[in-house]
């Protein structure tokens, strides 16, 4: 059996139990579904406070920044129903757990993935996808054949900067023990990639573009599909990016393993 297949029948395995839990807890199920589409929810709001103030951001419509917050929403959604990695630290460093996972024979990282899969997240994608589609029509964009596959794409591109941002940001526990300091820190950073770049100093603008790319989770490749602010090469270059980000988060990653020494070190 190759690598993928037995990754494949894990992921069906932990999602087996994952429903069977849930189907225990349904209440639990459906607080943590409310609360990320409140959350959504609010963050529209405060787009829609915001243009009350003023016509335009950097020449960005609020149909527009609509746009981008819900294309911001969908590669958000799937990373956190298969990135699920808030709390490594605490229980995978702090409390042991990860001599467990290495005594397997997956990767360790396709395991903690699979153990912390989080399916409520993706409802996020669909709203998403949703809020994107009304903007859309709000805009009166013209629909291409193409469009929904490279929709896909930049997706997956997106996703892949999330993943090895976040990837790198974890493997810091197998360095230091208390990480936890960064992660608000890097949340905050990320939620500026829903918004227009443009309304952003040069330093920001880098920072967001080059050094933490969560510009290539929202506006670049949102603005491939508007044709008023489109950037052509840094839309094309979200799965290039997201590649890279992705890669260099597993190099991160598997150093930290080789490091670790267990959870007495």
């Amino acid at each position: 059996m190759s690598k993928w297949a037995y990754n494949v029948s894990l992921f069906k395995e932990y999602l087996g139990n994952y429903i069977k839990t849930r189907l225990t807890y349904r209440a639990d199920f459906w607080v943590e579904v409310m609360s990320d589409l409140l959350f959504s929810a609010m963050n529209l709001v405060f787009i829609f406070v915001v243009f009350q103030h003023t016509p335009s951001l950097a020449g960005w419509s609020e149909a527009e920044v609509v746009f981008v917050y819900g294309y911001f929403m969908i590669p958000y959604g799937v990373f956190g129903t298969f990135f699920n990695l808030w709390n490594f630290s605490e229980r995978y460093i702090v409390k042991g757990e990860m001599d467990r996972v290495l005594t397997r024979p997956a990767h360790s990282l396709a395991q903690i993935m699979l153990e912390n899969v989080d399916p409520p997240s993706m409802i996020g994608s669909f709203v998403g996808l949703a809020i994107m589609g009304s903007a859309w029509t709000s805009l009166g964009l013209p629909f291409h054949w193409y469009d929904p596959l490279v929709l896909i794409v930049m997706v997956i591109g997106s996703v892949l900067v999330y993943a090895g941002l976040y990837t790198s940001l974890a493997a810091i526990s197998f360095y230091s023990d208390a990480p936890t300091g960064i992660v608000p820190l890097m949340f905050n950073i990320q939620n500026y990639g829903r918004y227009p770049i443009q309304i952003y100093n040069k330093g920001i603008r880098f920072l967001l573009t080059w050094l933490l790319p969560f510009a290539f989770v929202g506006v670049y490749p949102a603005s491939f599909f508007l044709e008023r602010h489109g950037d052509l090469s840094m839309s094309l270059l979200t799965p290039a990016v997201g590649i890279v980000v992705s890669a260099i988060g597993l190099i991160v990653w598997n150093r930290g393993v080789k490091r670790y020494r267990g959870a007495g070190s």
